[in-house]
């Protein structure tokens, strides 16, 4: 059986909180019916579907109204960045190079029915500016999309700060619609940006936190007209039967991981696992050869950095190969993004213009609210071990 102490990689995927997932099945056996249903049954359902979403809001600290549940991730960047192909004149997009492929790759499907796409990458630190955005854009530019932390490199954008650019790129005209990948925020920093009303919308996903896969979240300031039809459900905004058990299940996981000052024990972890990171680094530091990604880390601007998600480098020794060999040791990491595993490619990396010795040798450490410092300590020691073993 693998020992969810020594799992590293929740970027990936968290370990369900089983506690809240059984519950959320019970829920959803007992309250069968289809929400969109106008029988007894339904109505029931229905009830059930609302609270959750009440709650999820709650959690988020946004309005309910603005909360829509869809398949997860994926599908809330797909339908917020697939509305532009319902407006009647095209233009162009604006993409940061950092994105997660749900976003990076639609950004060419939209390409290819006649829109722009204008790619920003980020500075040597994997951070993209506010200027970068701004001075990308040009006069017909409909939309933006940065995501809030990086999924490889942790890296926290100034999403709040680019959103305040957009507004004064305006000049007072309607400003260019502005997108945030929140996958990898959501239980991981708080989230006080969604208070910036020049964040139209953003993703959420219910597995980054203990909940199951298949249930996201979009977030959306103002309706949009989306892109994809059906039968109207989720205010035409996201059609299909409504997954009673996800919108259960993610409510309740957004409440108990979601960090804000509301909720002072998911606070009180964050700010250990900021402690636990800073000696985690600069036990990794230690280690002869072991290079940071990007090479900022752990000497300055630690505050711009998830304390969840950290990149290393040690060259001489290929990624999957440190991979592997942790695995056997009972310690589970990756080389990046999952969705990206198997093309053995990293352009989220080739973006920072990391040196190729250093991108081949790259692995990515991801914690989680079930992490322990004992365990990353463990981790360290064999990560010592492999370097001792395939060096001497």
């Amino acid at each position: 059986m693998i020992l969810r102490e020594h799992y590293f990689d929740y970027a990936a995927t968290s370990p369900a909180d089983e506690e809240i997932l059984k519950e959320a099945f019970k829920v959803s056996i007992e309250h069968w019916g289809n929400p969109s249903s106008i029988h007894e049954a339904g109505t029931d359902a229905r009830k059930v579907f609302e609270n959750a979403r009440q709650r999820a809001a709650a959690a988020l600290d946004v309005k309910p109204e603005t909360i829509f549940f869809t398949s997860g991730g994926t599908e809330s960047d797909h339908l917020a960045l697939t509305s532009v192909l319902s407006r009647p004149q095209k233009g162009s997009i604006v993409i940061s190079a950092i994105e997660h492929p749900a976003l990076r790759e639609m950004a060419k499907m939209v390409a290819s029915c006649g829109w722009k796409v204008i790619t920003v990458n980020p500075d040597k630190d994997g951070i993209i500016t506010p200027e970068a955005v701004t001075e990308a854009m040009d006069a017909d530019t409909a939309f933006v999309t940065v995501m809030a932390v990086n999924n490889e490199t942790g890296a926290i954008q100034p999403v709040s700060q680019i959103a305040d650019a957009l507004v004064k790129k305006a000049g007072g005209k309607r400003k260019a619609f502005f997108h945030v990948d929140c996958v990898q925020a959501a239980g991981k920093i708080p989230l006080v940006f969604l208070k910036n009303p020049a964040i139209d919308s953003a993703a959420f996903s219910a597995h980054k936190i203990g909940g199951p896969r298949g249930i996201g979240i979009l977030y959306l300031a103002k309706n949009i007209d989306s892109f994809l039809k059906g039968g109207g459900q989720e205010k035409n905004i996201r059609s299909g039967t409504e997954n009673l058990f996800g919108a259960e299940a993610f409510s309740h996981c957004l409440e108990k991981y979601a960090i804000s000052k509301k909720n002072p024990a998911s606070m009180e972890r964050f700010e250990d696992q900021k402690k636990w990171t800073e000696d985690f680094i600069s036990q990794l530091m230690q280690i002869n050869g072991c290079v940071m990604i990007p090479h900022c880390r752990g000497k300055e601007k630690d505050d711009e950095f998830s304390p969840w998600v950290v990149q290393a480098a040690f060259p001489g020794i290929p990624g999957q190969v440190m991979e592997r060999a942790l695995s056997s040791k009972g310690f589970y990491i990756s080389t990046g993004s999952a969705c990206s595993a198997g093309h053995h490619s990293r352009p989220i990396l080739d973006t920072m213009q990391i040196p190729p010795k250093e991108k081949e040798s790259a692995v990515r450490f991801s914690f989680g609210h079930d992490t322990t410092q004992q365990a990353m300590n463990e981790l360290i020691e064999a990560v010592k071990e492999v370097c001792v073993a395939f060096f001497h």
